[in-house]
């Protein structure tokens, strides 16, 4: 039995890094509530991924390794994620804010007669309660929700937590769950990946945006030099997605991709309640835009009130300076 049972997430590497994220937010929590840390995971080849997972912060892995989960199907993976919160007794179950969570989280938490809480930020213990903080109001403000039944059911949002560092004395119990063939209402029948070049926006650690401030497509050339430098992603406002001058694939937003970097350069940017959701859980916003009145000041650690275009180049030459 474990306090705490975190849904995890595999990709070509193994874990991916928001599981690895949830099992140090598991430890952590499960510090004061007692109890241990337990690591369900559901997909397909899975004997590698569950053996990693003893050094990085589980004590117990649930494995459903079977070629139906081989893909993400609501129909094929609740019964199997309820069987295993089920057979754990966990108090708290942790999802990540993925495509995944997103789905099963709440219809999971329907099933065991709870709640969920979606898109935590920050996660703390008050008595036998998990205190969440959420962001509301399009990014303007936050809010701190429990749940008061068991088991909490929680999604986090990737990078809002910290990873253990991996301990290889440590090792785990995998338990093999029986997976039957389910009943699909549905089936997945293509998917179509948007083509993006470089680092991803929700793995990046740095971002660099802009917004319709920035005049016109060609600046975001510019904004890609010094993402370059950077080692960055380079993002967008809705507004510059949807005049054509950037991919609606690296749209940050409300409506576009949620990023949490440690660092995240507004350019031209005036920080509207709508992108603001997409990037308020950067632990770092520097904002350089020229209306001194631009909403996104309020949000940046750092401001720089100028033009741009005098901007950039230097700060391209200092940071190429300072990384040399």
């Amino acid at each position: 039995m474990a306090s705490i049972l975190v849904f995890g997430e595999t990709d070509d590497a193994g874990l991916t890094a928001p599981t690895l994220e949830l099992l140090g937010a598991a430890s952590r929590l499960s510090a004061d509530l007692g109890g241990g840390v337990a690591l369900a995971l559901l997909g397909s080849g899975l004997t590698d991924a569950a053996g990693a997972a003893g050094p990085v912060g589980a004590d117990i892995v649930y494995s459903a390794d079977s070629d139906s989960l081989a893909a993400y199907q609501t129909d094929s993976y609740l019964p199997v994620a309820q069987r295993i919160v089920q057979q754990d007794s966990p108090s708290v179950v942790l999802m990540s804010q993925s495509s995944m969570g997103r789905d099963l989280a709440p219809r999971l938490a329907t099933r065991l007669g709870s709640a969920a809480i979606m898109d935590s930020l920050g996660l703390e213990v008050d008595g036998d309660r998990v205190k969440a903080t959420r962001s509301c109001y399009g990014g303007n403000a936050r809010q701190v929700v429990t749940v008061q039944t068991d088991p909490q059911v929680i999604t986090v949002r990737p990078k809002s937590q910290d990873p253990l560092e991996a301990d290889d004395s440590r090792s785990a119990e995998v338990v093999t769950v029986d997976v039957a063939e389910p009943t699909l209402r549905a089936r997945t029948t293509g998917k179509e990946q948007a083509e993006s070049e470089g680092i991803r926006l929700e793995d990046a650690e740095i971002v660099v945006s802009g917004g319709r401030g920035l005049g016109g497509p060609e600046a975001f050339a510019d904004l890609e030099r010094l993402a370059g430098v950077l080692t960055a992603a380079v993002g967008s406002s809705r507004a510059a997605c949807d005049l054509g001058w950037y991919p609606p694939s690296q749209q940050v937003g409300l409506t576009g991709t949620v990023v949490s970097p440690t660092l995240y350069v507004a350019i031209a940017i005036s920080g509207a309640s709508q992108h603001m959701a997409g990037c308020g859980g950067s632990k770092n916003i520097v904002a350089i835009n020229k209306d001194p009145d631009a909403p996104i000041f309020s949000f940046s650690r750092f401001g720089i009130v100028d033009d741009y275009k005098k901007v950039l180049p230097a700060l391209e030459a200092a940071f190429t300076a300072a990384l040399d």
